[in-house]
């Protein structure tokens, strides 16, 4: 046998025995199977690992907004003294204290010279005065604070999809404020200005925010705050928050005015009870005049007209408590 056929055969069997040693043995030995063991008891604790932190994460961030909503709670339930400055606000009037104190003092002026002039007593006088200058004046503000907050509710939910579909489309939370400050109808303009400027003055959006829990006394802008507040606290999906706020509030809309639709024959009969002893007397006057004149020219008549009046309004008012419903 030659020299380079021995050589040959020296080659084959070298790279036969790599070859076994590489591809064979590993098998044949266990060691694939350890690795392979390995690898999945490593991939398997990185699975785990990050399984634990993203557990972490979310009790955190649940944590966090437990706490926020507890905070919130805790001040929704704390008793805030509600001033005449507050009311007029709400009643969205520029006057100060002096203005209102003057406009009410006059107006209890006029009423009670016109009931002198008109029934002759003093009495009458002085029920005029306290009439006009406490109940009148307080009945205005919240004559304008129902339509006022009635408006805001009804523009509400349209502001909330504008701010929505801003944040979608790029624009910050700030940008989207501005713009129903700058092109919505009034209320909501006038209490998204107030924010803007609470903000221009350092406040952050939550604070800002907040503020308007304390002009709008609703619970529609109550929520509008706590999502603001949780989602500037906690972070998450604006838009979708917002969006879900959104439709619970055109829902509570259309559930006040089904139930407002129901209670309206309620709300009718009440008017009617309440009015029908005007009635009965206007028409026992119209056809038997004198008839009625004991009732206001002796005490036994002026009892008994005072004890019908307190009952009357007892009446009203239970009627009243039976068809109002909070939603």
């Amino acid at each position: 046998m030659s020299f380079d056929l021995l050589a040959i055969a020296f080659l084959a069997a070298v790279s036969a025995g790599a070859l076994f040693y590489a591809f064979v043995y590993p098998l044949l030995s266990g060691e694939t199977r350890v690795e392979k063991r390995v690898e999945a008891m490593s991939r398997t604790g990185d699975q785990k690992r990050a399984a634990n932190r993203m557990a972490e994460l979310n009790a955190t961030r649940k944590k966090s907004v437990s706490d926020s909503l507890k905070d919130l709670e805790n001040a929704g339930n704390a008793k805030h003294r509600v001033t005449l400055n507050d009311r007029l606000d709400q009643a969205g009037l520029n006057w100060d204290r002096k203005t209102f104190f003057m406009i009410s003092g006059g107006a209890g002026f006029l009423l009670g010279i016109m009931l002198f002039v008109v029934a002759g007593e003093p009495l009458a006088a002085g029920m005029g005065l306290l009439i006009g200058g406490l109940g009148l004046p307080n009945w205005y503000l919240s004559f304008l604070k129902n339509r006022r907050i009635k408006n805001f509710i009804n523009e509400f939910p349209d502001a909330i999809d504008v701010i929505v579909r801003g944040i979608k489309s790029g624009l910050p939370l700030g940008d989207c404020l501005r713009i129903i400050a700058s092109e919505s109808r009034e209320p909501l303009k006038s209490e998204f200005r107030g924010i803007i400027e609470a903000q221009s003055l350092g406040l952050t959006v939550s604070e800002a925010c907040g503020r308007l829990v304390k002009r709008m006394p609703i619970q529609e802008a109550n929520f509008f705050v706590i999502v603001i507040q949780i989602q500037q606290k906690a972070g998450g999906n604006l838009a979708e928050a917002l969006a879900n706020l959104s439709r619970v509030l055109r829902d509570r809309k259309r559930m006040k005015q089904k139930i407002s639709a129901m209670s309206m024959e309620a709300k009718a009969s009440g008017v009617i009870v309440a009015a029908l002893p005007f009635i009965v007397a206007i028409m026992i006057q119209m056809t038997s005049p004198g008839l009625l004149v004991p009732l206001f020219n002796t005490q036994f008549g002026n009892m008994l007209l005072l004890g019908s009046a307190f009952w009357m309004v007892c009446g009203v008012i239970v009627m009243k408590s039976m068809i109002n419903f909070d939603i």
